[in-house]
Order: C-alpha cells, then structure tokens, then sequence
C-alpha cells in the first residue's frame, strides 16, 4: 500500500496524495491545532502562522506520511510540535542579537548611523513575520501602492490584503518595540 493511502476500514484502497492529505489535515484538526499553537505561544497570528506552516510542511512531506505508523492527527501534531519549536527558537535567538545590537549603540552614534541601524532593524523585524504581512507591508507602505493594485496583483480582495497589512503592522511593531530581529 503506498504510504498516503487511507488505512482506516471502508477507505482501503482509496489514493490520498499530498494535496488532498493537506486538505484532510487542515479541515479535520486546523482548529485544534490552532488552539494548541495559541496555548503554547501565547500569539494570535502566530499561532495562525504555525498552523499554516503544519500543513504547508505536511503538503511538501505527504508522500512520506505512513497511516501504519501514526494517524494523521498525530503525524501534523509532531510536525506542529516541530514548527512551535522552530518559532521559540527563532525568538530566542532574534532577542540574544537584539541584546548584542542595544550593547553596541552607544549615544554618541551620528544620525546618519542611527538611520542605517534603524533601516537594519526594520529589516531584520520585516524577516520575522510572515511572507504575506512582509509583502502586504512592504507593497502598501514601502513602496506606497494603492491598496487595489496590490490586491489585484496578488489575487486577494482589498478586504484582505488591508487585514495583512494591519496584523503584520501590529507584528513589526512588536518585533521592533522589544528589538527582536533574527540573526
């Protein structure tokens, strides 16, 4: 039996390929799996963000998934486990070189130096949101497109791309209020 397919009784036999393992995954535990990654992360969008990482990750990996060893609750649990781990991590390190950074600016910087530190900054916070809040930023506020362009080019509604761009404000903000930037 190929390694996707259905081990459960009245689906023997029937082909589960990645796209549709993703689908299975996310509509059957997204929610559950959302709720784990919010109690150990403590963070809306990044709990949303570790859910769509599972099953991105479950989707590149779906022909390794093997029913006789593990169900798929538990296969996308242990990839969660491993996409929050990734996250602490990240956070860990991004706050040990924002300590390094602070340790290094010292008062008598000229403005032109604190201006490329602060570019830097942003920078660095820009690379620990999501792609879509980095791209919804960057298009919207950096480079002061119309939201409906932008919209139109990455085929979402205005709607949307106006809510990315709010929630990836609010993460930026946050990354550069306690100075976390990843190394």
């Amino acid at each position: 039996m190929a390694p996707w397919r259905r081990s459960r009784a009245g689906d023997e036999g029937v082909a589960l390929t990645p796209d549709a393992l993703a689908r299975e995954g996310y509509a059957r535990h997204g929610a559950e799996l959302y709720r784990y990654a919010l109690g150990r992360l403590s963070d809306d969008a990044a709990a949303q963000d570790v859910v769509q990482e599972t099953i991105v990750r479950a989707w590149r990996a779906g022909e390794r998934f093997d029913p006789a060893k593990a169900s798929l609750r538990t296969w996308l649990y242990a990839i969660c486990r491993n996409v929050i781990a990734d996250q602490i991590t990240a956070r860990h390190r991004a706050a040990q070189l924002a300590g390094v950074v602070a340790e290094h600016r010292e008062d008598h910087m000229s403005d032109q130096t604190m201006a490329v530190a602060d570019v830097d900054l942003i920078s660095r916070a820009l690379g620990l949101i999501s792609h879509d809040h980095r791209t919804a930023i960057v298009e919207t506020y950096l480079r002061d497109r119309p939201y409906d362009e932008v919209a139109a080019e990455l085929g979402v509604s205005v709607s949307t791309l106006r809510s990315r761009v709010f929630h990836g404000l609010r993460q930026l903000r946050q990354a550069m209020a306690t100075k976390v930037i990843d190394s």
